[in-house]
């Protein structure tokens, strides 16, 4: 039987009245779940709601810098000694945000019932398994307020990572864009235009006019059908290698050898990896289980691959350093020796978040010195198409007034 879902009302230990919402098989259940954390229930009633996929639709969506900035807020509200459900009522008062502040009120509703913030957020699917374990971990270690600074400090890094790669791309795809809708205009609109012109020379034209014409009565014949194919196409070679995991790592390998994407994929991995898996150290999480946390975390199919592989030497009694090492060159050179550093003086985490800084700078020198070899790039292939659209167009009737 599917689960149903269910709105509750009851009174906690304290005596105070709470309600919630829960899944279950049947009102039983819900008295029976509410029973095993100390709430007596009052009134369990069944509500109807829309499939998951339409709520997922309507339902607004938080962005990674919103749950960011509520981390950092929380972690602020803990560190100054303000209860936790205190907090989290401060929070819902100074939230502007709808879809924060439904969850922020989700939260609180179901602390207040007596689960733990852990569990909580882990019914939240905002919040993915690594962020609910360091929360998991940070109660466990009492230090929950430091934890929530610690992963404050990991999202904003994750958050200025990923903003600058995707600084690196903007660019040149606006560019690269603009340039093909100009290009797409003027041979739908200006070059037949010109045909006509040329039509009553009735002279021979150069090759290079010829042959824009030509682009231009198939751009007009075919264009629908190059657009539709393109679109099937990838739609198409988007859901293969969705589907197939041979491609995808293919793909990712490929990736990383070339020129300028490699290193710069590299490097961004890299960080991401030794900033995660540091932040999860740090806050107590065994080595191997905050491997396993760390495996999808770069979104590269060869890392985490490689991150298995570590892991399981781990489990054997090998050292980090030397499972690194074991990778045939996937993590640089550096990050095995800063780990075998960190292990002899035993400040693992710190020579790993120096490492997370020291590549992160390199993701910021690289896309500083992709930008700068881009414009000149972009200009000059810009200037030769435009220039040879301009001497396709006019070069027949410079030779037409020589002839005259």
């Amino acid at each position: 039987m599917a689960n149903l879902h269910y709105v509750w009302h009851g009174t906690n230990r304290q005596g105070r009245k709470v309600t919630g919402e829960v899944q279950a098989e049947s009102p039983k259940e819900v008295a029976q779940q509410l029973r095993q954390q100390r709430i007596r229930p009052t009134r369990i009633r069944r509500t109807y709601t829309l499939p998951t996929w339409i709520q997922r639709k309507a339902k607004p969506r938080v962005s990674t810098s919103d749950i960011s900035h509520f981390t950092r807020q929380l972690a602020t509200l803990l560190h100054a000694g303000v209860p936790l459900l205190q907090a989290f009522v401060i929070l819902d008062r100074s939230e502007s945000k709808v879809a924060l502040r439904f969850i922020i009120r989700e939260l609180h509703t179901q602390i207040e019932s007596g689960v733990a913030l852990s569990q909580a957020l882990r019914q939240c699917q905002e919040f993915d398994a690594l962020y609910c374990n360091l929360i998991a971990a940070g109660e466990l270690a009492g230090m929950l307020d430091t934890i929530l600074e610690r992963l404050a400090l990991h999202l904003e890094k994750s958050q200025a990572l990923s903003t600058t790669i995707r600084s690196a791309l903007i660019y040149p795809a606006a560019v690269l864009t603009i340039a093909s809708a100009v290009l797409v205009l003027i041979f739908v609109f200006v070059v037949p235009a010109f045909e006509n012109i040329f039509t009553s020379f009735g002279a021979e034209l150069p090759w290079l006019t010829r042959a824009v014409i030509s682009l231009s009565e198939g751009l007009l014949s075919y264009g629908l059908w190059l657009v539709t194919l393109i679109v099937i196409g990838s739609w198409w070679l988007k859901q293969q290698v969705q589907q197939r995991i041979n491609w995808r790592r293919y793909l990712h390998s490929l990736l990383l050898r070339m020129p300028i994407a490699g290193p710069l994929t590299r490097h961004a991995s890299t960080a991401r990896w030794t900033r995660t898996l540091a932040t999860l150290f740090a806050a107590g999480v065994p080595i191997t289980e905050a491997l396993e946390a760390v495996q999808g975390v770069t979104g590269h199919l060869l890392f985490q691959a490689a991150t298995q592989n570590i892991r399981t030497q781990l489990i054997q009694g090998q050292a980090l350093s030397y499972a690194l090492e074991s990778t045939e060159g996937l993590f640089p050179a550096m990050v095995v020796q800063m780990c075998a550093i960190g292990e002899e003086s035993g400040a693992l985490d710190h020579m790993l978040e120096k490492t997370a800084d020291h590549y992160e700078r390199e993701v910021d020198n690289t896309v500083a010195r992709l930008s700068t070899l881009l414009e000149p790039f972009i200009m000059v292939v810009l200037g030769l198409l435009i220039g040879g659209l301009v001497m396709a167009l006019y070069l027949p009737i410079f030779q037409l007034g020589q002839v005259v």
